[in-house]
């Protein structure tokens, strides 16, 4: 069996069936196997789906202290703007072309840790990384953790039925995932402590990480505009953390393939679309970025704002980052300008 189509841990109500169709479980299955395995007491190896959704959980109180006690709209229009834009093009940034696609690689350590804690730390590395290169690899078939086609809530709660990695590999495949996360910082437990926590993070390095990142940024929030503001900022990720999860479902276009638009939707291998609203605040052109995954940038047209490609370009101009890959040209020559060629002379013969 190849590595990625056992790495992730298969769902009670599995991935396809004897016909090898994918199986669309009812959304009391999928509810039942996500607080199932949100159920630490029935076993400790799920702790990290626990601390994931726990950490959603403790924002929400900053979001009703913000509305109750401090609210104002110049904080709420700050709240919003660093949810959307800076929260979401650091998921970008971070998780998606650098912890996935290693599309860039920084100079030091140093500039690693600044871009790993640029926001707000939510989202595990380990549940993202390991489940994304699934799915790009069986995009939008049986074995996509966040295959659309399985609906909306097959979606939203994959991150605690479908990414987790599987708590039954063999040393030699554990090591196999190390290698996917050694790159990101993320130290990993060893193969015995893997059996034991089911888990490459060790929960207490976790803990620590979350506390002081918090930490950091509420106080650093708080000095610049008190605890109004650092409320509105932690109420606005709590939005952020539970929209995000949303994403795969809207981003390969619920399911339908219809939806993709010639001259904007060029993959046609899946069902990936780019989107206005996540290509400007998050720089996530899906459809482009499914094209050429490992490309630091995916806004190849001029419309198409990349607010991660302009940040990993200030970091390579000051030094910070010392190589990325820029798929633009290859877009351009193998898809965007033939499209055009084809089109200018289709509307030539048309006027004849």
């Amino acid at each position: 069996m190849a590595f990625l189509d056992h790495v992730l841990e298969s769902p009670s109500y599995g991935w396809k069936d004897a016909s090898g169709a994918l199986i669309t479980p009812t959304n009391k299955q999928l509810l039942s196997e996500f607080f199932s395995r949100l159920n630490i007491f029935k076993n400790k190896k799920n702790w990290l789906s626990f601390f994931s959704w726990m950490k959603v959980a403790a924002l929400l109180p900053f979001f009703v202290l913000f509305i109750c006690y401090h609210f104002s709209w110049p904080f709420f229009i700050a709240g919003f703007l660093y949810s959307m834009v800076l929260m979401g093009t650091h998921g970008t940034i971070w998780h998606h072309r650098y912890c996935t696609h290693q599309a860039y690689t920084f100079r030091n350590n140093f500039w690693r840790f600044i871009t790993r804690n640029l926001s707000l730390k939510i989202i595990p590395e380990e549940i993202y990384v390991i489940s994304h290169h699934v799915h790009h690899a069986k995009s939008d078939q049986p074995g996509d953790p966040y295959n659309a086609t399985g609906g909306f809530l097959y979606c939203f709660l994959a991150d605690v039925n479908h990414q987790p990695i599987s708590r039954a590999l063999d040393e030699t495949d554990y090591d196999r995932v190390v290698r996917l996360m050694e790159h990101t910082g993320v130290k990993s437990n060893s193969y015995k402590r893997y059996v034991k926590w089911g888990s490459i993070a060790c929960p207490l390095q976790s803990i620590m990480h979350w506390l002081l990142n918090w930490g950091f940024w509420y106080t650093t929030f708080y000095f610049i505009g008190g605890h109004g503001l650092a409320c509105a900022l932690f109420g606005g990720a709590f939005f952020w953390a539970v929209g995000v999860r949303t994403f795969n479902y809207e981003g390969h276009a619920k399911g339908d393939k219809e939806k993709q638009k010639d001259g904007t939707d060029f993959n046609r291998e899946d069902n990936s679309i780019n989107q206005l609203w996540p290509g400007y605040v998050a720089g996530e052109w899906h459809n482009n970025h499914h094209l050429f995954p490992s490309s630091a940038r995916s806004g190849f047209l001029p419309y198409q704002l990349d607010l991660a490609w302009c940040y990993i370009r200030t970091l390579k101009s000051i030094g910070a980052v010392t190589s990325y890959k820029d798929s633009k040209k290859q877009f351009l020559e193998r898809h965007h300008e033939p499209f055009m060629a084809q089109k200018n002379k289709i509307d030539e013969n048309s006027l004849v």
